[in-house]
């Protein structure tokens, strides 16, 4: 079984995704930690380096290979990775995808501590963080709902999730 976890930054998706593979005894992949493994660079500095254009492109090749070289997995996508190249095709069509669907409140209170490590949101401020949640999520969602599974609690959990599929 393949399994793709997604959903917007803070959502819970490799925290959760490490939980679910752990009990399904199959390999567990991030894929920003696998881009970068790939680029031999932080996601930071692709950004930086040569734009979101040329990551989502290497974001997209990474999950392809991810996808080709094993039978079995859970990945936890990058919030961005539905929206682009076709990709939430390809997983659709590769596996089954969860869209972990947290409100935006919840969202904005998990990533206000943690902005520094997440390039898109790194220099904004509070209230440019809530805007930016609400206007991304907005387009997002026209992605994220095209998930085989939606799960919609605050509080999911691995064993959850594994009832939900």
């Amino acid at each position: 079984m393949k399994l793709f976890l997604l959903g917007f930054m803070g959502s819970g998706k490799s925290k959760l995704g490490k939980k679910v593979a752990s009990q399904l005894i199959v390999p567990f992949f991030d894929l920003d930690d696998e881009v970068e493994k790939s680029a031999g660079k932080s996601i930071t500095e692709l950004f930086q380096e040569s734009g979101e254009e040329a990551f989502r492109l290497l974001e997209s090749e990474v999950m392809a290979n991810i996808i080709s070289k094993n039978e079995a997995f859970v990945l936890s996508t990058g919030g961005g990775t539905p929206c682009f190249n076709d990709n939430m095709e390809l997983m659709n069509q590769s596996g089954k995808t969860i869209y972990l669907n947290v409100d935006s409140t919840i969202l904005y209170g998990r990533l206000r501590t943690a902005k520094k490590k997440r390039p898109l949101i790194a220099n904004l401020s509070d209230e440019e963080l809530k805007d930016f949640i609400e206007v991304s999520l907005s387009k997002r969602n026209t992605f994220y709902f095209h998930a085989a599974v939606i799960a919609s609690e605050s509080n999911m959990t691995a064993k959850k999730i594994l009832d939900l599929i």
